[in-house]
């Protein structure tokens, strides 16, 4: 009995504490993009001695989660980093799993009441055609569903890897040249970003990474130039709202220089 009411004396404790961070965010400027590298999936698993694809399955279980922070605050841009070039080559099994899960979750996306009440356009960047026929369907599903909307987007880079990109917008531009559709010497900041898969979206504003790793991993090379990063030391599956908001608040506190 004693351990209940601690237990249930702590979750007010948090609970109250969650909220008054909230206030305290939604009192800033909100970030218009914020990029995740959602990392520990695995990890979380292992620590826990379950099974790894169910780490991966309750980390798709958080990003529904975190899609909704995101609506809680006004956080107009989303994009997430679900599967890499690299994840590729990964075993056979997990992989098999987690194509599984991203050809499921997509047609959920596509059908998702939340998605269209709000306006969330959904788009996947990376190299698709490395994807399965399923999973490629389901995408092209889900984007199809939403591609008039524009309240709010939701980004998942699968198949993806920041190098691929560059090398990709430079070919197009070479292409182009080539052709005589542009001269080199217009080739500016604007025209390379053109190219890149987030060409109609602000570039992120912050970048957080989960599961206590500083490091980009080949995400948005380009795009992170000028955003504010945040790491935090806690498995993506393990990610609060608390974590979440804590993340906004310290974008909110520092001052962005755009290297002046």
């Amino acid at each position: 009995m004693a351990s209940e009411i601690t237990r249930m004396i702590s979750d007010t404790a948090y609970q109250a504490y969650v909220k008054r961070l909230e206030m305290q965010v939604e009192s800033g400027k909100i970030p218009r993009h914020i990029a995740i590298i959602m990392d520990g999936n695995r990890r979380f698993a292992r620590d826990l001695g379950i099974d790894p694809n169910v780490g991966h399955e309750r980390g798709g279980d958080k990003l529904k989660e975190v899609l909704q922070w995101c609506l809680d605050v006004g956080v107009k841009v989303l994009t997430v980093y679900a599967f890499s070039t690299e994840n590729l080559k990964r075993s056979k099994k997990e992989v098999s799993h987690l194509m599984s899960l991203f050809a499921e979750n997509f047609r959920r996306i596509g059908e998702d009441e939340r998605v269209h009440e709000h306006g969330i356009r959904v788009r996947v960047l990376g190299q698709r055609e490395l994807l399965p026929k399923d999973v490629r369907e389901a995408i092209e599903y889900a984007e199809e569903m939403t591609k008039d909307y524009n309240n709010y987007f939701y980004n998942i880079a699968i198949a993806y890897g920041g190098r691929e990109e560059i090398i990709t917008a430079i070919r197009s531009l070479a292409q182009d040249v080539k052709d005589g559709r542009i001269s080199v010497d217009s080739i500016d900041e604007k025209t390379f970003a053109s190219k890149l898969y987030t060409a109609d979206v602000p570039d992120p504003d912050l970048i957080l990474r989960t599961s206590g790793e500083e490091r980009i991993s080949n995400f948005l090379l380009w795009q992170l130039a000028y955003s504010e990063l945040y790491f935090v030391d806690v498995y993506w599956p393990g990610f609060r709202k608390l974590d979440f908001l804590r993340a906004i608040r310290s974008y909110q506190m520092r001052q962005r220089r755009y290297g002046e």
